[in-house]
């Protein structure tokens, strides 16, 4: 709210604004009033509102943006025992996106409350007892509009705006019978009905998944591959009824490109699919992509592919084998605990049959590009090349792989690039105008990979090193086109009456680190981190969060994040 005087609550002054549009950098001062930016001037054109009570920041030498939007994460859960939903804001993100792939805790009965836990477990590698102790029994929701509410009284320290999942709301109107068989009529128009209830309590669309990759618990797929095409056209359906709200969906055989174009064109909607990723099409399979979206976009059909600009590294473990649960042949693995899988991978005729067929796993990646991260008391293997080490012991790297896990209690880790292994390619995706940049799956994979930092890893590697991007179009990937794909309305630019999410950082030095390994989730469990450099200030709805690459505010107090129900702060 302006108070009556006109005084600034905050200004930026002396820096370089790159406003998220696209225009070109320009030199210029910010002032905050409230949540809101209340002006943009020529430098020192703030100073006669400039009061005792103004908060300044010195932003000379420095860029001023928008804060960065990440529409692809997996903070549902994470939510509940981390209000400051780090790594994010380290690295510049204000504003995120969750209930991506179909998968969230909302609406759940409390009798499925351990089977939705179960599946985050498999299929985004999440450790079952950090769900369990982070989210508690106790859980204050049952239906989606009960969710947002829990998640706003909660307070966060960034912006959130959430997808309301396909895996959930089956579970919710289905029972376990979710994961065996189509919908009816009846249970489809329920889980219409309940989108329609998301929707009008804030949901900012619906995401589903069909990807074979997505393996829940006990070894089943997740209950929106059970979905037929139908089905989930009818749902989104809810998307048309309500005039609002988009969907984001995994691609999987029934909800390929032309099932999505037919989707969107037909109920005149948004769809963003998960992902269009460098080597997974093909040698030049991308620009057939590429080309097909082009054509749908110039015919009015929004479908927009999401791309990422960091290699897909996976670090795994035997006990948490994601990338292979795509073969038939894991099936038994994914459904057996630890003992089970153990006695699996000693199996010779289990072995002959992975060491034959392994390279068929969908994201397993490849053996001569895979390291041998981590070997309790073998420390002489850490980070060499498992195919140079198998070729030495006269072995198969599947076999080998194998032998390092089971005499590690499958404890051993692994690194493999999956996708997203050529440069060239990547720097085709990330500068396509059909494209918008996604998948950082922050929150999800905790243990296995760490993409919270695209933000600053574009900004330093592919705008300051490459020269691929200039700094308008990073800084417009990273904030209002991504905006616009997701419809949120009121931040991504920054202009006056835009929520005052802004982050100040140095060109020249912005970046993140290389990936950690901390124990800082709940019941002790670990995840990989990747910490920010160059940056000067994040703020949220014009409250400074972070100064210095260090937190401004104590996590338990007042935070100022917001939920953004349709897309908007209200």
């Amino acid at each position: 709210m302006e108070h009556s005087s006109g005084q600034f609550d905050l200004v930026i002054t002396g820096g370089t604004v790159v406003d998220g549009t696209g225009a070109e950098a320009r030199r210029a001062d910010v002032g905050v009033i409230g949540d809101r930016i209340a002006a943009v001037t020529e430098p020192g054109g703030l100073e006669s509102r400039v009061g005792a009570g103004t908060r300044r920041v010195d932003a000379e030498g420095r860029i001023v943006s928008p804060g960065f939007v990440d529409v692809h994460t997996h903070y549902d859960a994470q939510l509940f025992w981390d209000r400051m939903l780090t790594i994010s804001p380290w690295h510049g993100v204000t504003s995120v996106v969750v209930g991506n792939c179909g998968f969230g805790i909302a609406p759940t009965r409390p009798e499925h409350r351990d089977l939705i836990l179960r599946t985050l477990e498999n299929v985004e590698g999440m450790s079952l007892d950090a769900l369990r102790a982070g989210v508690g029994t106790d859980w204050p929701f049952e239906t989606f509009p009960e969710f947002l509410d829990a998640v706003e009284s909660r307070g966060t320290a960034i912006n959130v705006a959430a997808l309301i999942g396909h895996t959930p709301l089956r579970l919710y109107v289905m029972g376990e019978d979710a994961t065996e068989r189509e919908a009816t009529a009846e249970e489809v128009a329920r889980m219409r009905a309940l989108v329609a209830e998301a929707l009008k309590a804030g949901a900012l669309g619906f995401a589903t998944s069909k990807a074979p990759t997505h393996v829940g618990y006990a070894g089943k797929p997740v209950p929106s591959r059970l979905a037929n095409t139908q089905e989930i056209k009818e749902i989104a359906g809810a998307l048309r009824d309500s005039g609002r709200g988009m969907m984001q969906a995994t691609i999987g055989i029934g909800l390929l490109f032309d099932e999505l174009a037919d989707i969107a064109s037909s109920l005149g909607i948004t769809i963003s699919w998960t992902a269009l990723l460098a080597d997974l099409f093909g040698p030049d399979g991308h620009r057939d992509v590429l080309e097909q979206h082009t054509a749908f976009q110039a015919d009015g059909i929004h479908v927009v592919p999401q791309v990422t600009g960091r290699p897909l590294m996976f670090e795994y473990q035997w006990k948490a084998p994601f990338p292979f649960e795509s073969l038939e042949l894991f099936q038994p693995v994914s459904a057996a605990d630890l003992e089970g899988k153990k006695r699996i991978y000693a199996d010779p005729a289990f072995r002959a049959e992975f060491a034959a067929g392994s390279g068929g796993a969908l994201i397993g990646g490849r053996w001569e590009d895979t390291i041998i991260a981590n070997v309790p008391g073998r420390e002489q293997l850490n980070e060499r090349n498992l195919s140079e080490v198998a070729d030495e012991l006269g072995l198969h790297p599947a076999e080998l792989a194998l032998d390092l896990g089971l005499e590690s209690d499958l404890e051993a880790r692994f690194r493999v690039p999956v996708a997203n292994r050529t440069e060239e390619t990547i720097a085709e995706l990330l500068t396509h105008p059909a494209t918008v940049l996604g998948l950082s799956d922050a929150g999800a994979h905790a243990s296995q990979l760490c993409d919270a930092c695209f933000a600053t890893y574009l900004l330093a590697y592919w705008t300051r090193e490459k020269g691929v991007l200039t700094l308008e179009q990073a800084v417009r990937l990273l904030t209002s086109r991504a905006a616009e794909v997701f419809g949120i309305t009121d931040r991504g630019r920054i202009e006056n009456g835009m929520a005052a999410d802004l982050v100040v950082f140095d060109a020249q030095t912005i970046g993140c680190s290389a990936l950690e390994r901390v124990e800082d989730q709940p019941a002790g469990a670990d995840r990989l981190i990747s910490r920010a450099a160059g940056i000067d200030a994040v703020i949220v709805n014009g409250v400074i969060l972070r100064e210095d690459d260090h937190d401004a505010l104590d996590s338990d107090g007042p935070l100022p994040g917001r939920v953004l129900r349709g897309g908007c702060a209200t």
